[in-house]
């Protein structure tokens, strides 16, 4: 009852998803070239009889499987790597990659027809689902055709499984069809049990061994600008961050009169309003995407471009972690700390709980509630030039292992 319920309201999404995507394009939230491979009209081919198919929602799933990529593009029996995700921002980041024989497309709506379409035509060897990317229709087709399936670096939080018991008789069909299931903390270890998933074995979080991205460089005119400046960087923010975050600039810069707010906000299609923010508050802000020249009175400097965080992260040594000011989970801190970043972030972090449990005990990130404690812990900060190198080099450690094992897991599944 639950999957014709679900085939219904898809298969509803399907007749409508013309009017969704051209909104959405229009928004600029997908790509005008190749927005009909989420209908299933593919633009690339597949190569070879071994493709081993990856999905994941976004750029953070696609990150935490780069260094598995690479390792799989050395493999001479894998002739193919086929990555899905949903966003276009994941999509720009993937091209910042230069693979040999991994491609990426868009995930298709999981429309019965669709999944059917785009399994004949890939033919995958595995699929391997990403963090929490659970697809009904195409989970079943691929259990039809006797394709390996394997949920990586698997996240199910406590909301998702309260979610997950109000439909637990399909939650536990679906499931079953798993073919093996690597979580990623000991929480989703005992969601999946609890659900009667088989071969669970837990590894660690993968997003330990997440690399920095290729293009960290500082470029010479910002490395300039930031060296005479005192500032701060606010990441992965959300809508009603921003603002928390320039009303604590405005603050700060009585103490510090060169202070420049570096943002980055979680969606660069909200940089309007984030410029009218700035605005109300008279202040000078820069858009990182002009390509000008930056003004010497610059006070918000608005990174507006994707796959150039790291650029930021290797500049500061502060950042405040979005997403946990309101109610969103969290965004993973991870890629900060690599360039031994003090990490400040807001209670609200139950999708990165683990993470920042770790990272609260060996000092290296505070948990803020209100406005004053970010202008505290920033002035704090401040005041501390090092970075954390210690913290740094064991968190490494950490992903060496956990990629080591999970490479040797997935290889022996594809063998």
């Amino acid at each position: 009852m639950i999957l014709l319920l679900y085939r219904i309201l898809i298969n509803t999404i399907l007749l409508i998803s013309p009017i969704i995507i051209l909104f959405r394009l229009f928004k600029g939230k997908e790509d005008f070239k190749r927005f009909k491979e989420k209908l299933g009209f593919f633009s690339k081919k597949k190569i070879g009889e071994k493709l081993i198919w990856f999905h994941g929602a976004s750029v953070g799933e696609l990150l935490s499987i780069i260094p598995l990529i690479e390792i799989l593009e050395k493999d001479k029996s894998v002739n193919q790597i086929l990555i899905t995700s949903s966003t276009i921002s994941s999509a720009r980041v993937f091209d910042k990659f230069k693979f040999k024989k991994t491609i990426h497309q868009f995930f298709p709506i999981d429309a019965n027809i669709i999944s059917i379409k785009f399994l004949n035509y890939w033919k995958p060897f595995s699929a391997i689902f990403i963090d929490s990317e659970i697809w009904p229709n195409t989970i079943i087709n691929l259990n039809k055709k006797k394709i390996p399936i394997i949920l990586l670096n698997a996240r199910i939080t406590k909301k998702s499984f309260k979610r997950w018991c109000l439909i637990k008789n399909f939650a536990q069909r679906v499931f079953q069809y798993l073919s093996f299931t690597y979580p990623c903390n000991e929480e989703t270890f005992n969601y999946l049990k609890f659900f009667g998933v088989n071969n669970i074995k837990l590894i660690g979080n993968l997003k330990f061994s997440q690399k920095k991205i290729r293009n960290d460089k500082i470029p010479p005119q910002l490395k300039n600008f930031f060296d005479r400046k005192t500032h701060w960087c606010a990441s992965s923010t959300h809508r009603g961050e921003e603002e928390f975050c320039i009303d604590a600039h405005c603050n700060l810069r009585k103490k510090y009169k060169n202070l420049v707010s570096i943002i980055i906000p979680r969606h660069v299609d909200r940089r309007n309003e984030i410029i009218d923010i700035a605005k109300s508050k008279n202040l000078k802000f820069f858009c990182h995407s002009s390509g000008k020249m930056i003004p010497s009175d610059t006070e918000i400097y608005l990174v507006d471009t994707y796959g150039e965080t790291e650029t930021f992260y290797n500049l500061s040594n502060i950042v405040f972690m979005g997403g946990s000011i309101i109610k969103h989970g969290g965004q993973n801190p991870l890629e900060a700390t690599r360039y031994g970043c003090k990490i400040i972030h807001g209670p609200n972090i139950e999708n990165f709980k683990d993470i920042y449990k770790l990272l609260n005990k060996n000092n290296i990130a505070k948990k803020i509630r209100f406005k004053k404690n970010l202008i505290s812990e920033v002035k704090k900060f401040l005041k501390i030039k090092k970075t954390s190198n210690l913290i740094v080099r064991k968190i490494e450690d950490i992903g060496i292992k956990i990629l080591k094992s999970t490479s040797e897991e997935i290889r022996k599944i594809i063998k």
